[in-house]
Parts: structure tokens; C-alpha cells; sequence
């Protein structure tokens, strides 16, 4: 094999939604940049389009991460779509443009995430943005990242008539769900620009792939981080079985999300000392935290049979969502409830859909289950075991039931009476709590949230300090979802740019 080398001032590891972010700052500010993506250019026409995304999963843009079988799920096994692509998730997600709760990133810094409140994070949310109505107190202009409302005429009857349901429930309208509050039902902003998704890469990088500061290389798989007397120097990949090791002269950064940083971290001997020995793998650091603290949001379809044939989607599918609490919130925190419409059968569990449908999503946004990621080989070829030990508190089985029961009286109102046929999905049959966990058991997928890997914090089990440094190595850092204590209640593409941003800061001031 051939080694070829590189040499940049910065490495960023996953060219996904903090990476992207990265990137584009450093170049800014004058510094050399490699990233290195797994994945292939984002060429596919179903990343642009905004309906295209369910034409994605299990393409060669999808890492198509399964889950190893669930305990508490009857040793189910579940499908995560990850992006693999320039863009990484945000070039397969749904769009939704989302930061989350004042109290969730309050929380962070209360769990020894010193700087991370939300008067100290809100800055970095608005100075990616660019929003299409102008800045105001809420939202920035200028950024890189487009953001914009549901245009009024184009969006679904379908969508309004869940809104309007949602509204006839008891849910209070919203225009903005990025204002002062996340209660209420409305439509979503959404990362799209003149009839285009508006990833993080082609937002933050494509405006600049000529500068040559720059360097991209895509179908790089990373097997570990070089790290020579306690300091990370590059990171040694693949590329058509070609060997090859990049190297920085100032830090290297791992970007590759909630599964792929920690990964690269334990391949690099950067983890708890008792599985790295037992693989071979020679320990540099002994983090005990590295893979732990897995957790996702939650997904539950309720379907429905539609009397005639849904109109196509003129947005991007996911135009409307409501916030809600369930009976195991407390009562001064944020809600922990977002059901979401989506105007096609989508079976969470990928089981049997209505000819002519449209689905309910049960959603769940403030998990307490917390599972593991282990390496199942020294090998970067082969996928981690990836555990999120689903339902194994009883919390979260109990808060999905809410969830259901709440999308079903929504789903049964009479807004939906032009459109709906029957309940297909539990079906009418389906009327008792036992009957709807069992039934949560049987289909609960993902909400695509993935976090928590490499959490940040001060105490022994954290992985990174509150400026991303992986303790123990220095010049290395992790900035992506697997730092997040928690996961913020909502769609994570803006908090992990978020993170990006914040990253580049710290960067730059050191």
C-alpha cells in the first residue's frame, strides 16, 4: 500500500453540519483547511429536492446504521439513517430548521457544560442564519444558512388540516416555534433556498470550494487519529484501499457525529482502557465516557387511510408539528412532546402502509434512556455496536403512549374528515395503555437525533472540556451531536451547526 501525505493547519474529520460550519470558518479567517468525508460528493438529485429524502435511506449517501437487538423491544433491531455524503445528515434530513428550548442549553452549563447557556449560545444560532424575512430579535441575516417559513400557498391541505386539529385539541397556535416558547402548533421554517435543500456543506463550503485554503477529499474512511507524544498530529484513511495519513500543524477535529466521532476516537485509543485492550487497540487515554450516554429521539407513526389520493407535496413533506407535555414532564420544564404530519405513509417500524395515506407522528423529545457504543472490531471496516437500550426507562414508554393517545384524538378530529378514511395504524381495535405500549414496543423508530457520545462536561465521565478538547490528547477535538449532555428538544441540523460555529471560535482564539 501507498502512503501519501498531506499538510493543513486544521484536519475537520466529517463534513456533515458542525463540519461544514467548521470549515467555512477557518478558510474565512485565513487558515488552511483538509476535510475528510466518508461519503461520496453530494451529486445525488434527492439531496436538492426537498421531497427527494426518502430516497436517500439505504442509498450510498446513508451510512444505514442498525442498532444492535433491543431488550426492551423484543430484541428488535433499528434502522438509523445517517448521511454519508458532503453535508452528512443534513443532506438526508427533513429540513426542519429547530434550536430548541431556552432550558436545554441552561442545562448543559448546569451540568458542568461551563459557557453554554442559552444567552451564550443563542448568538451563534443567528450568525449562521439568514433568514427571509430579515433579522429581528429572534433570527439573524446574512449567514451562510438560508432559513424560511412554509410559503402560505404552498403548503399542503393536509398539513393545514393537522394544524387546525392540533388547534381544536387544546394546542395553541404558533407562527415561530425559534421565538420565546416551543409550545404550540404551526408550520416549520425550514433550510431550503429557491426550491433547494440548503445543507450545511452547500451553505457554509460550496461558496468557497475554489479558495485554496481548502482541500476536500471525499470516500475517506478514518481509521483512527495519529497521536504522537500525547498531542494529535493527523489522522490515517482509506481511499480505495489506498493508505494514506494528513497531517496538521495546528489541531485536528472530529466531526463525524454521534457515531462516527467516538468511533474514531476508540479506534485511536482514546476511551475506556478494558475494551481497547481487549481489542488489541493500544490505550492513550483512558476515557471511560467515550460511547456512552447514547440517546435519540423517538418516533411512533399512527397511519391513516386516505379516502382519495394525496396530493403531491409542493415543500418538503414535513411542513407542520406541534409541542405538547406528556403526564412524566415536569411541570416548569419544556415540553417533551413533538408530533409531526407528514403527508405520505411512513411506517416507523417499515411494516405495511395504506395505499393512499398520510401519517401522524407520535414523537418524543426529552428521553431518559441512555445506552452504549462499543467497537465490534480494531477495524474501521466494520460498524460499531451501537446499543441505545430503547424503553429501558419506563419514562419514555410512558411519554410515547401520551404521545399516541394525544396524535390519535388530534388525528380524529374534524379537520381530517375530507381526508380520512380509517385508522389504520394501531387500528380501532387498539383502545387500551397495555395495548398502545405493546404497540409502541413493536414500531418505536428514530427521530434521527442521535447525541451524547462524547459528552462535554467537567466531571470523569466526560470526553470533552467545555471548549471541545478531548481530555487527555491534546490538538484534538470533537465538535458535533456526540457532545451534547443531552439532546436538545428539537430537530438537532441547527444546534449542531451551533456547535460548529462555537468550534470555529475556540479555534481561532487559540
Amino acid at each position: 500500500m501507498t502512503e501519501l501525505t498531506e499538510v493543513a493547519d486544521y484536519i475537520v474529520v466529517g463534513a456533515g453540519s458542525a463540519g461544514s460550519a467548521i470549515a467555512r470558518r477557518l478558510v474565512d479567517a485565513g487558515r488552511t483547511v483538509h476535510v475528510l468525508e466518508a461519503g461520496p460528493v453530494d451529486s445525488d438529485p434527492n439531496i436538492h429536492s426537498p421531497q427527494g429524502w426518502p430516497g436517500l435511506l439505504m442509498s450510498p449517501s446513508d451510512w444505514a446504521v442498525m442498532t444492535t437487538p433491543q431488550e426492551h423491544l423484543g430484541g428488535r433491531v433499528l434502522y438509523w439513517p445517517r448521511g454519508r455524503t458532503l453535508g452528512g445528515s443534513s443532506s438526508l434530513n427533513g429540513m426542519i430548521y429547530m434550536r430548541g428550548d431556552r432550558s436545554d442549553y441552561d442545562g448543559w452549563a448546569e451540568r458542568g457544560a461551563a459557557g453554554w447557556s442559552w444567552d451564550e449560545v443563542f448568538p451563534f444560532f443567528t450568525a449562521s442564519e439568514d433568514h427571509a424575512d430579515g433579522a429581528d430579535e429572534f433570527h439573524g441575516a446574512g449567514g451562510p444558512l438560508h432559513v424560511e417559513r412554509v410559503p402560505v400557498d404552498k403548503r399542503h391541505p393536509l398539513a393545514s388540516a393537522f394544524v387546525d386539529a392540533a388547534v381544536a385539541e387544546g394546542i395553541p397556535a404558533t407562527d415561530d416555534f425559534n421565538r420565546e416558547t416551543l409550545d404550540g402548533a404551526g408550520f416549520n421554517h425550514t433550510t431550503t433556498k429557491d426550491g433547494r435543500r440548503a445543507s450545511a456543506w452547500q451553505s457554509f463550503v460550496a461558496p468557497i470550494l475554489g479558495d485554496a485554503r481548502l482541500a476536500v477529499t471525499t470516500d475517506a474512511l478514518v481509521d483512527r487519529v495519529v497521536i504522537e507524544d500525547g498531542r494529535a498530529v493527523g489522522v490515517e484513511y482509506s481511499v480505495d484501499g489506498v493508505t494514506r495519513v494528513a497531517r496538521a500543524t495546528r489541531e485536528v477535529v472530529l466531526s463525524g457525529g454521534a457515531i462516527g466521532s467516538p468511533a474514531v476516537l476508540l479506534r485511536s485509543g482514546v476511551g475506556p482502557k478494558d475494551d481497547l485492550s481487549a481489542l488489541g487497540i493500544d490505550v492513550v487515554a483512558d476515557l471511560p465516557g467515550v460511547g456512552e450516554n447514547l440517546h435519540d429521539h423517538l418516533l411512533v407513526s399512527v397511519l391513516y387511510e386516505a379516502k382519495d389520493p394525496v396530493a403531491p407535496p409542493q415543500w418538503n413533506i414535513l411542513e407542520s408539528q406541534f409541542y405538547a407535555r406528556s403526564s412524566v414532564a415536569a411541570d416548569d420544564a419544556a415540553p417533551d412532546l413533538q408530533p409531526l404530519f407528514i403527508h405520505v405513509p411512513y411506517p416507523t417500524d417499515g411494516g405495511a402502509v395504506p395505499e393512499q395515506g398520510y401519517t401522524i407522528v407520535a414523537g418524543i423529545v426529552r428521553p431518559y434512556s441512555r445506552g452504549t457504543l462499543r467497537l465490534a472490531s480494531a477495524a474501521a471496516s466494520d460498524a460499531p455496536l451501537v446499543d441505545p437500550n430503547i424503553f429501558a426507562d419506563d419514562r419514555d414508554l410512558e411519554a410515547m403512549v401520551d404521545a399516541i393517545e394525544l396524535v390519535r384524538r388530534v388525528g380524529a378530529q374534524d379537520a381530517f374528515a375530507p381526508f380520512r378514511a380509517a385508522e389504520f395504524a394501531p387500528g380501532d381495535d387498539v383502545t387500551t395503555r397495555d395495548q398502545l405500549r405493546d404497540f409502541a414496543r413493536r414500531t418505536v423508530g428514530t427521530y434521527h437525533h442521535q447525541a451524547g457520545t462524547c459528552r462535554m462536561g467537567s466531571d470523569e465521565l466526560a470526553v470533552v472540556d467545555p471548549r471541545l478538547r478531548v481530555r487527555g490528547v491534546a490538538g484534538l477535538r470533537v465538535a458535533d451531536a456526540s457532545v451534547m449532555p443531552f439532546v436538545p428538544s428539537a430537530n438537532t441540523n441547527a444546534p449542531s451547526i451551533m456547535i460548529g460555529e462555537r468550534a470555529a471560535g475556540f479555534l481561532l482564539a487559540e
